[in-house]
């Protein structure tokens, strides 16, 4: 049987194609352990596309174009330390998307979206002894419209947390704006709805136009429950994405 993926208009970060994060995660749900997935180009919003899986790799057409593609990978990285929850929430009060916002409507991070709409992940800068670490983080507690059939947090909605905080952790472009071009997570425990969790982004390296980004997920008790390693890429505004 043919496997097909619908990425829902609720889902959208450009207003008009699918949440980076999310649409990676959609991908990955057809990949065993941890994976990378590369976008190729914006995901389309209520359309269907084509899964295609050829041995442990798998691309996501919309009719003749090629979406996405994703593989098994290894998400080798340092987490630092985390802030806890109430630090967590301070740091979003920081959030420079409240002054302005490439896309306000993100399902992940934009702020004119509603409780149990969007995800409302406000990532902002940790400050500690009164000044920054290098570090964005975010309180966020998951509800029960992202549930899978376990009861637990469904895996893209894992994938879609850990992508826009990356976006937060490195200084915003004068011109143009940013893209999500590859994510790999590795998924490490469950998540369960209500828990007060904690998100964090942090730059590793950047090159050019070009930066890489880590993420992580921590559970209420202080576990790491996912890590992520991101590139984005500063590009010319694209109307219409």
């Amino acid at each position: 049987m043919t496997e097909s993926v619908v990425i829902s208009n609720r889902f959208h970060g450009p207003p008009k194609s699918g949440n980076g994060g999310y649409s990676c995660g959609s991908v990955a749900k057809f990949i065993e352990g941890p994976a990378v997935v590369r976008l190729r180009i914006p995901p389309p919003l209520d359309a269907p596309m084509e899964v295609r899986i050829s041995g442990r790799d798998v691309e996501l057409l919309y009719g003749d174009q090629l979406v996405a593609t994703g593989s098994p990978a290894s998400v080798d990285i340092d987490v630092p330390e985390a802030p806890d929850f109430a630090a967590a929430m301070a740091a979003s009060e920081r959030y420079r998307g409240f002054d302005a916002h490439f896309y306000p409507g993100c399902f992940v991070c934009g702020p004119e979206r509603k409780h149990a709409d969007g995800l409302r992940v406000f990532a902002g800068p940790v400050l500690r002894n009164e000044g920054p670490v290098g570090m964005v983080a975010a309180g966020w507690i998951p509800d029960e419209s992202l549930l899978d059939a376990t009861g637990n947090i469904a895996s893209e909605f894992i994938w879609a947390v850990l992508d826009c905080p990356g976006a937060y952790a490195f200084p915003e472009p004068e011109t143009g704006t940013i893209l999500l071009g590859e994510l790999a997570v590795a998924i490490r425990g469950v998540v369960a709805p209500g828990e007060k969790c904690v998100v964090t982004g942090w730059q590793i390296n950047h090159a050019g136009r070009k930066h890489f980004t880590g993420t992580a997920l921590f559970g209420e008790s202080g576990t790491c429950r996912a890590v992520g390693y991101a590139t984005w890429f500063e590009i010319p505004v694209m109307p219409g994405v």
